[in-house]
């Protein structure tokens, strides 16, 4: 089958759209990738098998992306680029990543009546009442997350399938769109086995920590994923752990809050903001580690989807301390790799690290659980098959 998949940004990187492309193309489909362009990239390309078309976009459409369900223009403007993309590919389906682009999608192919997948990355419509700009004038009084909200259940409407990221996710949309049920199917941010089977060690981060008490976070350092929490508790844990490291692989605009509060908090010895790094080193920073975190913020977003780097950390068999945002709390007490503590609470995050810490053998324990969790059920190469097999129907 020859799949559209459209996505209204650059590519790469984007380990979900490129994972699922793959996957479709081992399986024998033929797979073209709507995206877009910003400077010099090349306009068409081949990488890992998908056939890459990247359509000039600006800094003007970017900023009406946001603007994509008070104002039509952003839509109007993609719906040529869509026109273009199938025309030139002769497409026989199309997949949405996510629902900014989804009106120009559905727009445009009320001429050509492809089937459609609605691929739901996030719960969008929540994550959007967490941006800074949301909280702001003018943000706060043209862009409506309730009108997104009545956007995404209208193309759920439209739509053929809708994958989604989580069961706690599906469990709310069926709740919001009972009649809808059968469409949904499960194709959760999970890692591929390349991830813990082929990957080098770079021994100048290893050697670095081999004699601290690493406590791990790689990824987006927003405020909302809760790092104020765990820079609380190094404060508290400091003369009890005395070899402490906190290490923050990652960023985002907030980092001046954090790194306001390890200062104010005299704490920097502590704690290593290392930015963002390449994702071939973070296997070296998860081996470098004791506990690894996600002390995500409690939200409807948050409550239903799984960050990624929980399977990164699982997949080398380190322990888990993570907050009880409902998605990932299941998840880590269902496969007993972790431990569990109360969004927000200081001293319940510094009680768990303490716990951890005088038990080795737990530490042990719990990583092999969610080690061999990932690897006989939950990598990439299996929770896949879903989407292989919607596509094997979609096709019949």
């Amino acid at each position: 089958m020859r799949i559209g998949m459209i996505l209204d940004a650059v590519f790469p990187p984007d380990p979900r759209v490129e994972n699922e492309a793959v996957s479709l193309v081992k399986a024998g489909h033929e797979v073209f990738l709507f995206c877009l362009k910003y400077a010099d990239e090349k306009t068409s390309e081949i990488i890992n098998g998908i056939k890459v078309k990247r359509y000039t976009s600006s800094q003007l459409e970017y900023k009406l992306s946001a603007l994509a369900y008070t104002f039509p223009l952003y839509t109007f403007w993609m719906q040529k680029k869509i026109n273009q993309f199938i025309i030139e590919t002769n497409i026989e389906a199309l997949h949405i990543h996510d629902i900014r682009i989804a009106a120009a999608v559905f727009d445009t192919n009320k001429k050509y009546k492809l089937p459609v997948v609605l691929d739901l990355h996030d719960n969008m419509p929540e994550v959007m009442k967490l941006y800074p700009h949301l909280q702001k004038f003018p943000g706060k009084y043209i862009i409506s997350p309730k009108k997104w909200k009545e956007k995404e259940e209208e193309f759920i409407l439209k739509a053929d399938r809708v994958i989604s990221v989580s069961p706690e996710f599906i469990e709310t949309l069926q709740i919001r769109l009972p009649s809808e049920k059968e469409k949904f199917v499960l194709v959760p941010n999970t890692i591929r086995k390349s991830f813990y089977e082929d990957y080098k060690v770079d021994t100048t981060i290893t050697e670095r920590y081999k004699n601290k008490f690493v406590v791990l976070y790689l990824g987006d350092t927003h405020t909302r994923r809760g790092l104020q929490t765990a820079i609380s508790g190094v404060e508290k844990l400091k003369h009890k752990i005395p070899n402490l490291k906190l290490v923050i692989v990652g960023k985002n605009t907030t980092d001046t809050i954090l790194k306001q509060q390890v200062k104010d908090l005299r704490i920097s010895d502590f704690v290593d903001f290392e930015g963002w790094q390449n994702v071939s080193l973070f296997q070296s920073y998860i081996l470098s580690s004791a506990i690894c975190i996600s002390p995500l913020h409690r939200n409807l977003q948050h409550d239903v989807a799984y960050a990624n780097k929980i399977f990164q950390y699982m997949s080398l068999g380190k322990p888990l301390l993570v907050s009880d945002a409902i998605a990932q709390k299941r998840l880590v007490e269902r496969t007993k790799s972790g431990l569990v503590h109360q969004e927000k609470s200081v001293d319940d995050f510094t009680n768990q690290v303490l716990k951890l810490f005088k038990d080795a053998s737990l530490r042990n324990e719990l990583g092999e659980n969610g080690k061999k969790f990932v690897i006989n059920e939950f990598s990439w190469e299996q929770t896949s098959k879903k989407l292989l097999h919607l596509y094997n129907n979609l096709q019949n």
